[in-house]
């Protein structure tokens, strides 16, 4: 029984041991900020972000034509509120309603960098109006916000981009690395036929740039519990999306008489079972990286956690939401209620993580259900985009600069949840990264194709200085 009892505890303190060794060693992964010229932007930036919020260049569906007049008109604002930009660059509209300036470098040797936002906005839900600080297409400013559908998604990077490159213009600034403003006009509804085609275009060039930059990072505030200071959240890559159709058969009848297997019954119980079998949680890059440099910013307790995911790792996945994720969206069938209906459908949407495809999630649906309801893919689909490296020139570039701007800051590598037109770009880029310097808390955070999005004055000119030094840093 001793031999026991001392073999237990050999073991307990083995296992302390590497559980202490591993927090001790991880250490602080946040480079060294430089001092950065701090630049003076008038106010009147906020009439350009304001009168770009009145244009309503929404995406309903992947079907709908989009609205000439505003994008048009959308496209003239530009023009007129930003002469140098069209003096100087070039411009190629890309079916149509996309731009993408170029902005010619002086050594050709050196690869490209491509700086990306998109034009479109989502619809806003009439009976949400009354909720509204002031109206979503007014570009209301008042003395700490400018308010309107886009000022958080995303036509504050695209206007602050243009406002960076127009004052760089001013002062006789001159890239030594060609530029490429890319802004696509449908990546609320998958950019296919904005962000897509730009590619496409560049791709036929033989343009291979060192680092696409889009939207899908941001600096979470009071969002990571046991930091107290802003993340920098810099996404290498995001995660899939799928949607997929079960559609329920049969031969219907009158409700007096419900037979065994339900039309709707049946719909439902699929339902219920994969909401009950969702896809395992992993611990896949670029989610290792987030336990590195998250976690040794963290108090001792919590960093311990993080530096042993061999042991702790469930918990934590399951708090950076790290799997496919299983979600119901709509559901249909039916025409009266004394009639069991010969059809009914649901659709599923997943967000498919890294090492995971749309195939394979298909499988997953097909092995958890009855073989009875049929499975069909709709909409737009898109597997997982590839990781970006954390250890390229671009990127080190890119965390100099998040560091240098914001020195109190952590920046973390990550993996979005949500889709963005840089899933496009990996073919023409060696790297892909999401980041602009939008503060989100979890009040904020809401305003995301939600009610009363707005951002606030000091916010919106940390973006325009942000992208002024990306800019420099990359020359």
């Amino acid at each position: 029984m001793k031999k026991i009892i001392f073999l237990l505890l050999a073991i307990l303190i083995v296992i302390a041991g590497i559980l202490l060794f591993n927090t001790l060693s991880l250490t602080s992964r946040q480079v060294e900020p430089e001092s950065l010229e701090k630049l003076d932007i008038p106010d009147a930036v906020f009439q350009n972000l304001s009168r770009a919020v009145q244009y309503r260049t929404i995406s309903f569906s992947e079907d709908a034509i989009p609205d000439s007049t505003a994008f048009h008109g959308f496209h003239q604002f530009l023009a007129d509120a930003f002469p140098l930009i069209h003096e100087n660059l070039s411009l190629e509209k890309i079916n149509e309603y996309s731009l993408l300036y170029k902005w010619e470098g002086s050594d050709a040797s050196k690869k490209p960098i491509i700086l990306m936002s998109h034009q479109d906005v989502v619809p806003v839900d009439q009976p949400t109006l009354k909720n509204w600080e002031a109206g979503p297409f007014e570009g209301k400013i008042t003395d700490t916000h400018i308010i309107g559908r886009g000022t958080l998604d995303d036509k504050s990077s695209l206007i602050a981009l243009m406002e960076s490159v127009e004052k760089l213009l001013s002062e006789s600034f001159t890239p030594s690395r060609t530029i490429y403003l890319a802004f696509g006009h449908d990546e609320e509804v998958g950019g296919k036929n904005g962000a897509g085609k730009i590619a496409a275009y560049l791709r036929e060039k033989g343009i291979n740039a060192a680092m696409a930059l889009d939207e899908g990072g941001f600096l979470s505030e009071s969002m990571v519990e046991g930091i107290d200071k802003p993340v920098a959240i810099v996404n290498l890559a995001e995660k899939g999306f799928a949607s997929f159709r079960l559609i329920v058969e049969t031969n219907g009848g009158h409700s007096s008489r419900p037979p065994k297997e339900n039309t709707i019954g049946m719909l439902a119980q699929a339902i219920v079972d994969l909401e009950n079998n969702q896809l395992p949680y992993k611990l896949v890059e670029p989610i290792n990286y987030q336990f590195e440099y998250m976690g040794a910013e963290l108090p001792f307790m919590e960093k311990l956690t993080f530096a042993n995911p061999w042991l702790f790792k469930n918990g934590i996945l399951e708090d950076l939401n790290a799997h496919t994720t299983t979600a119901p969206t709509i559901i249909e069938g039916g025409v009266k209620n004394n009639v069991i209906p010969t059809v009914a459908e649901a659709t599923m949407n997943f967000r498919i993580l890294p090492g995971e495809t749309i195939e394979t999630v298909k499988q997953h649906i097909q092995n958890s259900i009855s073989d009875k309801i049929r499975v069909e893919t709709v909409g737009f689909l898109t597997n997982p985009s590839p990781v970006s490296k954390i250890d390229s020139e671009a990127y080190k570039t890119l965390e100099k600069t998040i560091r240098s701007m914001f020195p109190n800051a952590v920046v973390v590598p990550g993996l979005v949840g949500g889709g963005t037109d840089a899933r496009y770009f990996y073919d023409i880029s060696d790297d892909v990264y999401r980041f602009y310097p939008l503060r989100i808390t979890p009040e904020s955070f809401t305003r995301f194709h939600g009610i009363d999005e707005k951002i606030s004055k000091e916010n919106y000119k940390e973006i325009i200085e942000f992208t002024y030094h990306l800019i420099r840093k990359f020359d």
